[in-house]
C-alpha cells in the first residue's frame, strides 16, 4: 500500500475542483483505500482531492524582484538615469518620486498571485425560485438591501481589499486606466460572478447546436413534412415505414380555410381562459438582470373549463368527428399558425433590447428564427411562450383524444370505446393532467430559463403535441385492435412505473432548482462544476443521468402496446 504523502493537519495548497488556481488547505484526514485527502479551506469548504491536485506551500514561494530584471532603472527604488531638464517637466524630485512609486506598484504586480477568497454560498428559500441560478448570485440579501455581485481580482497591494467570489472562478475582464507617464500600460483581468446589465457582453463564438444553420434549416422544412407523412401513413390499410410513401392528397385535401378558423378560435380560447384571474401568481426564475416575472398558475382551471365548455357543445349538437374527417387539415392549420406566430416573434425581436435576449440565441437571422431570439416575449402581461408551453398543445392533445374515441365508436359501431383505445385515452390524459397539476414545474425548465421563444417551440408547442402525441388514438380508429385483460394489466404496470419514475425524477429536480438549501434535499449528494453549477448525483439521478427522460420513454411505450396486435410484435414500427 503506498504511503501517504502529507500528514494530518499540515498546511498546504489545494488545486480548487474544475480549475487550474491552487489556494491555502488544511490536510484533515487521509483514506487508504480511495487514496484521497479530505481537506479544509479558509472559508470552511470541505472536498476530497488526489494526492496529484495538492502542492506543498514551498512550491508556490516567488523568486525575489531583484532578479527580474538587469537594468538599474527597473530596480524598484533605483534612480533612473541623469538626462536634461526642459522648462517643462516638474522637478527631478517629484519626477523621481513618481517614477518609483510607479515601478513599485509594476514590480508589486508582477510578484503577487491571483488570490481568491472563497465563501460559502448560503441560499435561503424565496419564493418558488432558489437564490442562485447558473453561478448568478440573488442581488437582495436579507432586508431587502442591494448586494453587490461577487468579483474576483488580482490581489495588486496589502491596501487594496478582494472581494469573495461565491465559488465562481471566472474572472471578470477590468482595465487599469493608463498612468500619465504611459511608461507601461498594466492590465489586470477579472470576471465577475455574474453579468452586469450596464457592460455590454463580451463577444464569443459559440458552437451552434442542431447542426448549426444548414441543420436548422433541414429541421423546419422537415417538421412540417414529417409531420404530414406520418399522418398519410396512418391512413393507410397496413401502415408501416417500411412502405414506399403515399401521394399527396389534392389541395383542397390538404388545406380549408374553415378549419384554419376553427383553430384560430380554439387558440384565442385558450388565451381567454389563461387571463381569466383565477390561480396563484409566482415568480419565475430570476433573469440576467436580478428581476422575476410573474406567471399566473391557472392551467389547470382551464382544463376544466374547456370540458365543461367541450360537454356543453357536444350536447347541444356539436360533432367531434369533424376534427377525425379533417385530421390532417387541422395539423396543417396548426402548422401554418406556428409559422405565422414564429415570423412575428422574429420581427419583435429585432428591436428587443440587449437584456431581453435568450442565452441561445446567436446573432444569425436563420438560426435565431428557429431558437427564438427573445427569451420571455410578452404582450403586457400575456406571456406568449409559458402560454404556448401548456395551453392550447397539451389540451388540444386531450380533445383531439377525446375525438378519436368518439370516431372510433361511430365507424366500428361499438356502443363503448374499446379496451385500447380506453388505455390510451387513460394514460395520456393522466400525463396531461399530471402536467397542469404541477405547472408551476415548467418555470425552472430550460424552455423558459434558456431558450428563446422561435419556430422550434412553436411548432412543438402548436403543432407536433397535439397532432403526433395523439398518434396512437388516430391509429385505432381505422386499425380496431382488441387487448385481453392479461396483456392490459402489464401495460397498466408498465405505464404506472415509468410515471413514478418520470414524477419522482421531476419533482427532485425542480425542488432543488428552487432551492438547493431545502432541508429536504439535504440526503442528496451533488458535485460542484467550475460553471458555477450543482449537479445532482444521488437520488433518481444516481441511478441514470436523466431519470425523467426513462420515465419518459417507459410511459411512451406503454402509450403504443395496445396499438400492437399479438400476432405481429413488430407492428410497433407502425405506430412509432
Amino acid at each position: 500500500m503506498p504511503s501517504r504523502k502529507f500528514a494530518d493537519g499540515e498546511v498546504v495548497r489545494g488545486r480548487w475542483p474544475g480549475s487550474s488556481l491552487y489556494y491555502e488547505v488544511e490536510i484533515l484526514s487521509h483514506d487508504s483505500g480511495s487514496q484521497l485527502y479530505t481537506v479544509k479551506y479558509k472559508d470552511g469548504t470541505e472536498l476530497e482531492l488526489k494526492e496529484s491536485d495538492i502542492k506543498p506551500l514551498t512550491s508556490f514561494r516567488q523568486r525575489k524582484s531583484g532578479s527580474a530584471s538587469s537594468s538599474p532603472s527597473r530596480r524598484r527604488g533605483s534612480r533612473s538615469r541623469s538626462r536634461s531638464r526642459s522648462p517643462g517637466r516638474p522637478p527631478r524630485s517629484s519626477r523621481r518620486s513618481a517614477s518609483a512609486s510607479h515601478q513599485a506598484d509594476i514590480k508589486e504586480m508582477r510578484k503577487e498571485v491571483l488570490e481568491v477568497k472563497l465563501t460559502p454560498l448560503v441560499l435561503k428559500p424565496f419564493g418558488n425560485s432558489i437564490s442562485r441560478y447558473n453561478g448568478e448570485t440573488e442581488r437582495t440579501e436579507r432586508g431587502g438591501m442591494p448586494h453587490r455581485h461577487a468579483e474576483e481580482k488580482f490581489h495588486v497591494s496589502e491596501e487594496r481589499s478582494y472581494v469573495s467570489a461565491q465559488y465562481s472562478l471566472r474572472p471578470r475582464r477590468e482595465e487599469i486606466k493608463e498612468t500619465d507617464s504611459k511608461e507601461e500600460n498594466i492590465v489586470t483581468t477579472t470576471r465577475s460572478a455574474s453579468p452586469r446589465t450596464s457592460e455590454a457582453p463580451a463577444t464569443q463564438t459559440k458552437d451552434l447546436e442542431f447542426g448549426g444553420v444548414p441543420g436548422v434549416l433541414l429541421i423546419m422544412l422537415g417538421l412540417p413534412a414529417c409531420l404530414c407523412l406520418l399522418l398519410l401513413m396512418c391512413e393507410q390499410k397496413e401502415p408501416s415505414l417500411l412502405n414506399f410513401p403515399p401521394p399527396l392528397p389534392a389541395w383542397q385535401d390538404l388545406w380549408e380555410t374553415r378549419v384554419f378558423g376553427v383553430y384560430v378560435l380554439w387558440f384565442l380560447m385558450q388565451a381567454l381562459f389563461y387571463l381569466l384571474p383565477v390561480g396563484k401568481v409566482v415568480e419565475g426564475m430570476p433573469l440576467a438582470d436580478g428581476r422575476r416575472l410573474k406567471y399566473r398558475l391557472n392551467g389547470f382551471c382551464a382544463l376544466l373549463l374547456t370540458s365543461a365548455v367541450i360537454g356543453a357543445a357536444v350536447f347541444w349538437g356539436a360533432d367531434l368527428h369533424y376534427v377525425y374527417g379533417h385530421f390532417l387539415q387541422f395539423a396543417l392549420a396548426a402548422a401554418a399558425f406556428s409559422l405565422g406566430l414564429s415570423v412575428y416573434l422574429a420581427v419583435r425581436a429585432a428591436g428587443a433590447p440587449p437584456g431581453a435576449l435568450a442565452p441561445s440565441s446567436s446573432g444569425n437571422a436563420i438560426y435565431d428564427f428557429f431558437i427564438g431570439r427573445e427569451l420571455n416575449p410578452r404582450i403586457g402581461t400575456f406571456d406568449l411562450k409559458y402560454f404556448c408551453e401548456l395551453r392550447p398543445g397539451l389540451i388540444g392533445w386531450v380533445v383531439v383524444n377525446l375525438a378519436m374515441l368518439l370516431a372510433e365508436m361511430r365507424l366500428q359501431n361499438r356502443a363503448a370505446p374499446s379496451l385500447a383505445m380506453t388505455l390510451v385515452n387513460s394514460f395520456q390524459l393522466l400525463y396531461v393532467v399530471d402536467a397542469l397539476w404541477n405547472e408551476e414545474a415548467l418555470l425552472t425548465t430550460m424552455d423558459i430559463t434558456h431558450d428563446g421563444f422561435g419556430f422550434m417551440l412553436a411548432f412543438g408547442d402548436l403543432a407536433w403535441v397535439p397532432f403526433i402525441y395523439s398518434f396512437q388514438a388516430f391509429y385505432l380508429v381505422g386499425h380496431p385492435n382488441e387487448v385481453s385483460w392479461p396483456m392490459a394489466s402489464l401495460i397498466i404496470a408498465l405505464k404506472l412505473c415509468g410515471y413514478v419514475i418520470f414524477r419522482g425524477a421531476n419533482s427532485q429536480k425542480n425542488a432543488f432548482r428552487k432551492n438547493p438549501a431545502d432541508p429536504k434535499l439535504a440526503h442528496l449528494k451533488t458535485i460542484h462544476t467550475s460553471t458555477g453549477k450543482d449537479l445532482l448525483v444521488s437520488g433518481w439521478w444516481g441511478f441514470v443521468r436523466h431519470p425523467n427522460y426513462l420515465g419518459d420513454l417507459l410511459m411512451a411505450l406503454a402509450w403504443s402496446l395496445p396499438c400492437v396486435t399479438p400476432a405481429a410484435p413488430w407492428s410497433l414500427v407502425h405506430v412509432s
